[in-house]
């Protein structure tokens, strides 16, 4: 969809980003400890996604891996928010909440759409889908930051079926016990 603003358009809002530090990670909760790994076998850290997870590609969800989640962890959230929207707040690509503490990851594709998270729960993204939003950076815009996080909590959360950010990040309040951060680039060229 954004690739069909000219790049002349992103070019001119290139200086016009959200910022990582208004991700949830560097925000609500900035004093959480990055106690969890996060990685993906797709991309390093800091590294750029290749083209098959965003909108250029397949619109894949990543593989994703964590470990070393704290004592007392009874489910898991994912968040992925892109700092490089302009916008004033991240996008969110996606939302998976009260994972069980047993699950290591996601694999490929595995919250691509409703149907491919195996009954996980998804919440909404920034286009009101539940599921993976494929990055989409407008041409000229330059490089945009995914940071994908991870959060394991003291207990599941009661939430509605398919929450968005707000929702989700005040029910997380008090039940955060660790994190864990891994930012894939990409830029369309």
């Amino acid at each position: 969809m954004l690739e069909k603003i000219p790049s002349a358009v992103g070019a001119a809002l290139s200086g016009l980003k959200a910022g990582t530090e208004k991700t949830a990670c560097h925000t609500a909760f900035r004093d959480i400890p990055a106690s969890l790994t996060l990685t993906s076998p797709a991309f390093a850290d800091g590294a750029d996604m290749p083209a098959r997870f965003t909108a250029d590609g397949e619109g894949l969800s990543p593989p994703l891996a964590w470990g070393s989640l704290p004592p007392g962890t009874a489910s898991l959230v994912v968040l992925v928010e892109d700092a490089g929207s302009p916008t004033p707040q991240p996008l969110v690509h996606l939302i998976a909440w009260n994972l069980p503490s047993d699950r290591t990851g996601l694999q490929e594709g595995e919250v691509s759409n409703p149907e491919a998270g195996q009954g996980l729960p998804l919440g909404r993204n920034s286009f009101l889908h539940a599921g993976w939003l494929p990055p989409d950076p407008p041409s000229g815009h330059g490089r945009h930051d995914y940071v994908f996080q991870v959060y394991a909590l003291k207990h599941p959360l009661e939430l509605p079926e398919t929450p968005g950010r707000s929702a989700l990040l005040k029910a997380m309040e008090g039940l955060v016990l660790g994190k864990g951060v891994l930012v894939g680039g990409y830029t369309r060229r």
